[in-house]
């Protein structure tokens, strides 16, 4: 029998994303939880008990004392104990530790418990989303909004990267895949340079699965294989899952979307 040629597979597969694990829904968390998602365009908010999402522009002039008072209106009759919050930014200890690039200047150094008047946890925003998406195993996820946020989780542990810096061509990761790549490029040529990124962080990360989210996933032309497209709320699940008993046990459900043709 002659045997047929081994045909190369494309890292770029069909428009159908992988299915994401199937977890509980969440049950542990006993907190009402406030959870504040900061974007480069929005901050959106979601309370438990509350099926609205509220949210009001951000963008490079943003301080966070000018966020804390929109919150703080925005909210005012809503009842919660406790408040997660996702920032485009480093964070160690639950504390920025530096300045965003897409917002403006002020949120290192100040005590956001105090501001806020409530017990606070913080964390990146990739890092928020990323925990709720989490399955199991270790996942990474990649976020195309204004920039490039990314997070590996293994096991259950949360370790926010920075892969936005990562030198690439003439600039870095971010150059290639960031809101200002998708505008100039259009996006068949944008995914296609996705592409050849997601290859590379799979082949140095090895991770199981990658999660694609960020408000710009949607307009990916095709899917890489073994990525999904997820939905930008389950960063809200995330944001609960910061007070769940135990910390970081996956209970919820996360939902996934497809892109646009």
């Amino acid at each position: 029998m002659t045997k047929k040629p081994k045909t190369k597979k494309s890292p770029v597969a069909g428009k159908e994303a992988a299915k994401p694990v199937a977890i509980r829904p969440v049950k542990d968390v006993k907190l009402k939880v406030l959870v504040i998602d900061i974007g480069g365009t929005h901050v959106k908010m979601s309370c438990k008990g509350h099926s609205e999402i509220r949210k009001f522009p951000s963008g490079p002039r943003m301080t966070p004392s000018f966020m804390i008072k929109e919150i703080k209106r925005l909210t005012s009759d809503w009842n919660y104990d406790v408040i997660s919050m996702g920032c485009p930014m480093p964070v160690r200890n639950g504390k920025p530790i530096k300045e965003p690039v897409n917002l403006g200047n002020g949120w290192v150094g100040l005590d956001y418990e105090k501001a806020f008047g409530s017990p606070i946890k913080i964390i990146n925003d990739a890092a928020m989303q990323a925990l709720g998406d989490y399955g199991g195993g270790r996942i990474l996820f990649l976020g195309f909004g204004t920039g490039l946020g990314s997070t590996l989780i293994e096991e259950g542990v949360i370790v926010p990267l920075e892969l936005a810096e990562l030198p690439y061509k003439k600039g870095n990761f971010e150059k290639y895949t960031g809101n200002k790549a998708l505008e100039k490029k259009g996006k068949k040529k944008w995914t296609k340079e996705v592409c050849k990124i997601i290859e590379l962080l799979r082949a140095a990360l090895e991770p199981e699965e990658i999660v694609l989210g960020g408000g710009n996933a949607i307009n990916l032309k095709k899917i890489p294989e073994g990525c999904r497209v997820a939905e930008n709320s389950n960063a809200f699940i995330g944001g609960f899952r910061l007070w769940e008993h135990p910390p970081g046990k996956p209970t919820a459900v996360a939902k996934k979307v497809k892109s646009k043709e």
